[in-house]
């Protein structure tokens, strides 16, 4: 009997490893090695293409939503898609069925390790089921952009749910006060990615930072062009440049530039945020507080526009109610919270 071909493209080294193990002991498989994304997977299995893709979703450089839309226009092929995302009737598992994936099967958030090697009698039928799948047929049913539909498919990961959540803080005047009472009350277990532009000058920002990792139980740090947003991780931009948050496949990263002042800052908290809004969308809260002007006002709205969670910082609370003002006024803001909330609402928002 024809042994099936199994490839599989997740970027967890424990789920390479068991699957490896489970797909290489099986005498009805024919294990062709795994990747930790599809970057690295499209140049592999040139040579030896798989009878069945098993894909992760969340992976850096290119997600597998992205793979599988390009993987069924260019050479349509069985895809199982095992990840954390995809519960029942979720909008991911939903996108990944529309766009062509054979079969779905949800990774639990914890004890992963122990859930595969339970699961192997589940993935080694999924991966059956999903070899007999006629691929001419599916090739006449590869994907297509919807024309005139009542609700456009969303193809775009970051406007879908993802596990990996980013809060975005922008403040001026008062800022440095504001902050350090909102960062100081946050747990590393409980705390997502954090970005925040503070104006202030350069030089400053960098002792800034140290100033409050010293007072902090997670990681506050000036960031740095590439630094990658973790859980339990806050950067802050740097004194005279820009900061923008960028997407390489599932995984959010910043890039620090130079660049012309925008609403009179470099740093500007609207550079920020619409880049909040365009690459993290659903998976953001927006934080706008104490400060004069209205930089980052219009970039909450964007957020807002793109299904973030957005904060202003109530005036009561505010030394200079500037930016939240401006930000209410233009319909930006999700809520209104005194500073005293505002921890709440991020440790909220991770969980």
């Amino acid at each position: 009997m024809k042994k099936i071909k199994v490839f599989v493209i997740d970027d967890s080294a424990v789920v390479r490893q068991v699957l490896g193990d489970l797909f290489t002991k099986d005498s009805g498989f024919e294990f062709l090695g795994a990747a930790v994304d599809p970057i690295f997977a499209m140049d592999k299995m040139a040579a030896n293409w798989p009878d069945v893709i098993i894909l992760d979703i969340e992976m850096p450089r290119m997600d597998g939503i992205s793979f599988l839309k390009k993987i069924m226009k260019e050479r349509p092929t069985p895809v199982v898609i095992c990840s954390t995302l995809t519960e029942e009737g979720s909008d991911i598992a939903m996108t990944a069925l529309s766009l062509g994936a054979a079969e779905i099967i949800t990774k639990p958030k914890i004890g992963l390790k122990d859930f595969l090697n339970e699961s192997s009698l589940l993935l080694t039928d999924s991966v059956l089921a999903a070899s007999h799948i006629d691929l001419g047929k599916m090739a006449q049913y590869s994907f297509k952009e919807p024309e005139a539909t009542k609700q456009k498919l969303v193809t775009d990961i970051s406007q879908l749910k993802a596990t990996e959540k980013i809060v975005a803080i922008g403040t001026s005047t008062g800022g440095t006060i504001a902050l350090e009472e909102v960062l100081v009350k946050l747990t590393k277990d409980k705390c997502p990615g954090i970005v925040i532009v503070q104006h202030m000058p350069e030089k400053f920002t960098e002792a800034f930072a140290k100033r409050l990792n010293s007072v902090c139980e997670i990681e506050v740090r000036e960031g740095k062009d590439g630094d990658r947003i973790l859980p339990g991780l806050a950067l802050i931009a740097p004194g005279n440049k820009h900061m923008q948050v960028k997407r390489s496949g599932a995984q959010y990263h910043i890039e620090v530039s130079d660049g012309p002042l925008v609403n009179r800052h470099k740093p500007s908290v609207d550079v920020l945020f619409r880049s909040v809004a365009k690459y993290v969308g659903q998976n953001a809260k927006g934080i706008i507080m104490t400060g004069m002007g209205d930089d980052g006002a219009q970039g909450l709205l964007e957020m807002k526009q793109a299904g973030a969670v957005t904060v202003a910082q109530n005036e009561e609370s505010c030394i200079v109610f500037g930016m939240p003002k401006e930000a209410i006024r233009r319909g930006a803001a999700d809520k209104i919270l005194p500073l005293r909330d505002i921890h709440r609402s991020i440790i909220d928002f991770y969980n």
